[in-house]
């Protein structure tokens, strides 16, 4: 809402009590507000424009109801414009031609869409100067009571409110049943007057309960020394309508302080009682006054005429009463009609410390709640610590009982726990390993990829793995593969490492045991494809190579005689069988298809009589109990070990007598070769594994086997393969698969 002053700032002082002080000066002569203009602020193209015409120092709180009600009631923009008509010269008809033509000037550039008034006197001004000022403009008028309603006027509507003139009276001898007169305190003005008539009607009609004295003149001394004077038993009506913009040196408020202070005040209007030491009395209700104002200019801005919307009538009032003074006057609560609003209370002890007790009531019950919580912690953190001691407990058990190593370290990579494994694995001192020591039981060639490892998972805090050697408490190195992850505080921080490692120097070992093997496969199977190539070459196609030169021999003899031509071709035809026994030799060395047709027995004693017969020894082959049909699998895994073995002794035995005994019961079957030659020492070729030796092993192992190797340098060798035995359709479910089919040599 903006304010446009038509006049200068007034001040406020204080001289006995709140006086209003006006800065205007009574010798301005009307020709100089013609020549003021207004100030005003361009107005938007689309918005609505409301002016509020009163005749106070500013307007009171119940206006913003007022434009509030009004806003929630007409959509878009709406711009309120407010001007002060108050000055001691408004009555007189050059001011208000003049303050017409300046208010016309002022507001020339603005379409004003209603004026709002305030009061009678000012609800007159607007409607005499209407077509000077902003003619067709509708006006809606509030603060006039109904004595003052003029006759209906074309564009103008608005509230009339009521005065409480009777229901005042009526109250103040209702609290005061001993009352005796009534003081009528009135002025000279025109208002005075109108008021004290008013209220000499409504005394005359308890003339025989009360006696009515009029105290009527300017504010003066003399006024004064009449209140002062009255009788006791009396009550004041005060009527008295004062001037602020007038310094007079006895003002209307020091009559009214004279009163207040002789004898109970009441007044139908609450400014001029109720708020300055008066009783109170019946008053309207501002706020509805303003809500019933802010509907009816809602309606004419949304295009309604001010003919068709009727005169609101507010006839409720409510009776409102100082607190301080009822106290004075010994006036008791329950006296006061009921709905009676007591004002200026001073507040009660609960009031007065409300916020303190509600502030201490809440501290305590935080107190509390922070006590239970801290109690109710304290029994969880008691159950987590024993939890905690528990699950710790459980883990030293599963640690101490685990083969693995298992070590932990704090942020700063200090061990700070090492189970029993590992305690005993570095020796008989509990204290070994801890702290920094443990780097000290780590190979030195080991050493500074360890530390590097260590320093650089520390500084990420990330998981890490390593394999190193360590020093056992028998002074050996054993291979370890250690594998660490962080650990973790409550808070999130890192708290250090917890590892494990285990021993795998064992597999090590067998790793390259089983790369040396590999070597040692890829290396045989190059020889035997040497030795079947040697053989081919130096034997088989040598002898072919003889064959064809023998049968061109035969083809040039054909002339010759018939002996001869036979003799040559007998010759012929033995070294061809000669030529395919040796290469049958060679193919049933490679695969024997007696094995398959025949059976082990068969298969076995015909390879001891062409192995014999191709290296000139004698072998000798019994068998014992074994049945005609043994799974696939475990002949072809005891063919190949009687090849390798017979093969191995041939080749180092130093003896030319063999013995192959094959033996069966129902649960297994038992394959031994054995010599009397040179033999060997069992221990050193277990650490210097033949291939041979591997080869036999592995093929036995596969069908579930055990190999045993007897012998000692001078005594000779027994080779033993004991093999459980599976029937043919559950040799599939035993586990048992197909050994490659391969020839090794030692």
């Amino acid at each position: 809402m903006r304010n446009v002053p038509v006049h200068s700032h007034r001040k406020r002082a204080k001289r006995s009590g709140v006086r209003v002080i006006s800065s205007f000066l009574n010798a301005l002569v009307p020709g100089f507000l013609l020549c003021l203009s207004v100030s005003i602020v361009p107005a938007q193209p689309n918005a609505k424009n409301v002016l509020i015409l009163h005749n106070w120092i500013s307007l009171p709180q119940s206006w913003t109801v007022m434009e509030s009600t009004v806003r929630s009631r007409v959509p878009g923009e709406i711009n309120f414009y407010t001007v002060s008509v108050a000055n001691q010269r408004f009555d007189e008809e050059a001011y208000r031609e003049s303050l017409a033509e300046t208010l016309r000037r002022g507001y020339k550039g603005v379409k004003i869409d209603v004026v709002v008034t305030a009061t009678y006197p000012v609800l007159e001004f607007a409607v005499k100067y209407r077509d000077r000022i902003f003619p067709g403009v509708p006006i809606v008028f509030t603060d006039v009571n109904k004595m003052e309603m003029l006759k209906p006027q074309p564009g103008v509507t608005g509230v009339v409110s009521p005065v409480g003139t009777r229901e005042t009276i009526d109250l103040a001898l209702h609290l005061h049943p001993d009352t005796r007169a009534v003081a009528v305190i009135a002025g000279v003005s025109e208002w005075d007057k109108r008021w004290l008539a008013v209220s000499h009607s409504e005394l005359v009609r308890r003339e025989k309960q009360v006696k009515e004295i009029d105290i009527v003149g300017p504010a003066n001394r003399e006024m004064i020394g009449k209140v002062s004077a009255l009788p006791r038993h009396t009550v004041a009506l005060f009527q008295m309508r004062p001037d602020d913009l007038a310094q007079p040196a006895v003002g209307v408020l020091d009559v009214l302080s004279a009163a207040v202070e002789r004898m109970p005040t009441y007044s139908a209007w609450p400014g001029l009682s109720l708020e300055r030491g008066g009783v109170g009395g019946a008053y309207r209700n501002v706020f509805k006054d303003a809500a019933l104002n802010g509907e009816i200019v809602a309606r004419v801005l949304s295009g309604e005429r001010p003919e068709n919307i009727p005169v609101a009538d507010d006839s409720d009032l409510q009776i409102r009463v100082n607190w301080v003074a009822m106290r004075r006057w010994h006036i008791p609560e329950s006296a006061l009609p009921a709905g009676s609003v007591i004002l200026f209370r001073p507040p009660s002890l609960w009031e007065q410390y409300q916020r303190y007790v509600v502030a201490v009531a809440v501290v305590i019950i935080v107190l509390l709640l922070l006590i239970a919580w801290l109690l109710w912690e304290r029994s969880r953190k008691r159950k987590a610590e024993a939890l905690l001691r528990e699950s710790e407990k459980r883990f030293r058990v599963m640690a101490d009982t685990t083969p693995s190593l298992v070590w932990m370290c704090d942020p700063q990579g200090k061990i700070t726990y090492l189970n029993e494994q590992r305690v005993a694995f570095t020796g008989p001192d509990p204290t070994a390993g801890y702290g920094e020591t443990w780097i000290g039981y780590v190979h030195p060639d080991d050493r500074k990829n360890v530390q590097d490892l260590f320093s650089q998972a520390l500084e990420e805090c990330r998981a890490f793995s390593n394999e190193y050697r360590l020093r056992r408490s028998d002074g050996t190195y054993r291979w370890m593969f250690d594998v660490a992850s962080p650990r973790l505080n409550g808070d999130g921080s890192f708290a250090g490492f917890i590892g494990s490692a285990i021993d795998v120097t064992d597999q090590k070992l067998a790793q390259q045991a089983l790369e040396k093997v590999s070597g040692q496969l890829i290396e045989a199977q190059e020889n035997e494809r040497r030795r079947i190539a040697r053989d081919l070459h130096d034997d088989i196609c040598q002898r072919l190579a003889l064959l064809s030169m023998e049968l061109d021999q035969a083809n040039h003899s054909v002339n010759e005689s018939p002996d001869v031509a036979k003799l040559r071709l007998k010759e012929i035809r033995q070294h061809c069988s000669e030529i395919a026994g040796d290469v049958q030799s060679l193919s049933h060395e490679l695969h024997s298809s007696r094995l398959d047709y025949l059976g082990i027995v068969a298969a076995i004693s015909g390879f001891c009589h062409e192995f014999a017969k191709q290296h000139d020894v004698s072998i000798k082959f019994t068998d014992k109990d074994v049945p005609a049909e043994v799974p696939r699998e475990i002949s072809l895994c005891l063919f190949r070990v009687t090849q390798e073995a017979l093969h191995n002794a041939v080749k180092y035995s130093g003896v030319g007598q063999y013995a192959v005994e094959l033996t069966a019961t129902e649960e297994e079957i038992q394959l031994m070769v054995s010599d009397s030659g040179r033999g060997f020492d069992v221990e050193a070729a277990k650490v210097n594994r033949g291939l041979g030796l591997v080869s036999m092993q592995e093929r036995v192992h596969l069908v579930h086997g055990s190999l045993f190797v007897e012998s000692e340098p001078g005594k000779g060798t027994k080779i033993l393969a004991v093999v459980p035995l599976v029937k043919e359709g559950s040799a599939e479910e035993a586990g048992i698969g197909e050994p490659e089919d391969v020839v090794g040599a030692a």
